[in-house]
């Protein structure tokens, strides 16, 4: 598993990016995804479930039309993806998001981890499902197509699971007419169905995601870190690597923890 770069100090940088994420809420005076006084008054958005666990009553029905369980799946870090595949709006640049950061990543998606996206309409079929996992597949390169393919699945399920699953995981959504109202964000779970990470929005750094996977893989849990991450780093097409934002230095001296710790990630 190509996760090298974090070592036995892996408690102490993450203690730091703990303190760093607060230092950034400071700044910039955004910490969460929900700014509700009150979570039982957010409907649509995400209200994280950190170190809490999915239950195992989760059944879906995966590409080969049969039933599953959703704890029988999870055997490695996982990432999992809520949308329904008729949406006509963030469901599209959310996938194609998460197939740019798997071409990007050197980790192996179906060995290193695994991204199950699951329809939270229960109105739809595994054969949408199929047909969008295809045209999502064609947006990687060769090898992690092939990767893909086992790594990267499509399910549907019911009503009853699919409330199961987006309580579990704070994933709140709200239906108008025949579409639906939701945030964009992936839930990043350990092989024991622990919630270890959230990465929200529509863009995600290969360094994220590969923090969030060794993070998972662990078991431990780490701060919401993109709005810090993105606003420190830029990403250099040429070299194919982030580089420290030096004219973004002034709003977050604590840009440099994050150079001096994972520059050579």
């Amino acid at each position: 598993m190509k996760l090298h770069f974090l070592n036995k100090n892996l408690k102490v940088h993450l203690l730091l990016l703990w303190l760093l994420a607060g230092v950034f809420t400071l700044v910039n005076g955004q910490a969460v995804i929900n700014p509700a006084a009150n979570v039982n008054d957010v409907e649509i958005g995400v209200v994280e479930h950190l170190d809490e666990f999915l239950p195992d009553s989760i059944s879906l029905i995966n590409e080969n039309g049969e039933q599953v369980w959703l704890s029988d799946v999870i055997d490695k870090p996982t990432v999992l993806n809520f949308v329904y595949y008729r949406c006509p709006g963030i469901c599209s640049p959310l996938m194609e998001a998460v197939a740019g950061v798997m071409n990007k990543s050197d980790l192996v998606v179906g060995e290193d981890y695994q991204v199950l996206t699951i329809s939270f309409d229960p109105r739809e079929t595994i054969d949408l499902g199929i047909r969008k996992k295809e045209s999502y597949l064609g947006l990687l390169s060769e090898e992690k197509a092939a990767e893909a393919k086992n790594g990267w699945l499509f399910f549907v399920s019911d009503s009853a699971s699919i409330a199961r699953a987006t309580n579990a995981t704070g994933f709140k959504y709200k239906r108008t007419g025949n579409d639906f109202l939701h945030a964009a964000s992936l839930i990043v779970v350990s092989p024991e169905e622990k919630i270890t990470r959230y990465l929200n929005g529509m863009f995600f750094l290969p360094f994220e995601w590969k923090m969030a996977i060794a993070e998972a893989s662990k078991g431990i849990s780490g701060p919401t870190l993109n709005k810090v991450l993105r606003f420190c780093f830029t990403y250099d097409p040429v070299g194919q690597a982030y580089v420290l934002n030096i004219t973004k230095l002034g709003g977050i001296q604590g840009c440099s923890i994050l150079n001096k710790l994972f520059i050579t990630v």
